[in-house]
């Protein structure tokens, strides 16, 4: 006679609040993309050159940049709902400063004024979008 035992392995379930998370990401992200890509289009059809060394952005990268910063804005917040005593606080001192960061390389590299503005508001919009609504699944 043998015997064989059945080892049940199960996962942690995923809570509702990170699914929620998740999606508001994507959502916040997609939106943002596109308001900034409209903004861009804007601009560029008012006469601001959006250039850096000669070559204009594609209108295609500042709506996957934008995506970009609201996946990491999402992490951020699950970053510091994890590890963090006052989550929102700190998710929005990192976003504030990361922002801040974000526009250096606008500044510095365009050659005209109206495409460091430009950039530099869309940059602002962004995160005008982005921040507040991912500061809402902040833990507190």
């Amino acid at each position: 006679m043998s015997a064989s035992t059945a080892t049940l392995t199960t996962t942690a379930p995923v809570t509702r609040r990170s699914w929620s998370l998740r999606r508001t990401t994507v959502v916040v992200g997609a939106i943002a993309a596109a308001v900034v890509t409209a903004a861009a289009a804007l601009f560029h059809a008012a006469g601001v050159s959006l250039e850096i060394d000669g070559e204009m952005i594609p209108l295609l990268g500042f709506a996957q940049l934008t995506i970009v910063g609201a996946v990491i804005g999402g992490f951020l917040v699950a970053g510091c709902n994890r590890w963090s005593a006052a989550p929102g606080r700190r998710f929005l001192q990192v976003a504030v400063a990361l922002t801040a960061l974000s526009c250096v390389p606008s500044v510095a590299m365009p050659d005209d004024v109206a495409t460091k503005l430009a950039l530099v508001t869309l940059h602002l919009l962004a995160a005008a979008i982005i921040v507040p609504v991912l500061l809402r699944h902040a833990n507190d």
